[in-house]
């Protein structure tokens, strides 16, 4: 009877390792994610088209990319020393109001990799509900 039981514990606890594994990260238990534990891993790997959340400071403040859809982009520096360029859609999400060099900034959006450390895009909606919808977060607001 005892080990019917141990047996069933280690399914359940396997069981429950397995689906919080597999979970999206963004619906990871914080305490199963070390911060940045994807993105570091994606960078690594040289990712692309690869849905992560994050968070990092801003080391510089670009000028915007005007070609095309408009972008508002900066340099955020992660815990690890890596750094990433972030071009968030202002044609499609609005603008991070008063953003400087040292704020802290999470997100959630796609990495693409390159030989730079990689870059955050879709941190947006998408209109045509074909993508995942990302986000920017600065000063406690939500820009999406």
């Amino acid at each position: 009877m005892l080990k019917k039981v141990l047996i069933a514990i280690m399914a359940l606890v396997g069981a429950y390792y397995a689906i919080e594994q597999s979970a999206p990260v963004s619906q990871r238990s914080p305490a199963s994610q070390p911060a940045n534990a994807e993105l570091i891993r994606a960078i690594g790997e040289r990712r692309t088209a690869y849905q992560v959340q994050g968070s990092g400071t801003v080391t510089r403040v670009l000028s915007d990319d005007n070609d095309g859809s408009r972008h508002q982009r900066f340099i955020l520096k992660l815990e690890s020393g890596q750094t990433l360029l972030v071009a968030h859609n202002i044609d499609l999400a609005p603008r991070i109001n008063r953003l400087d060099a040292g704020d802290t900034v999470s997100f959630f959006g796609e990495y693409e990799w390159n030989d730079r450390g990689g870059v955050i895009h879709w941190t947006h909606h998408d209109p045509g509900a074909q993508h995942v919808g990302g986000w920017i977060e600065h000063n406690g607001k939500r820009y999406k």
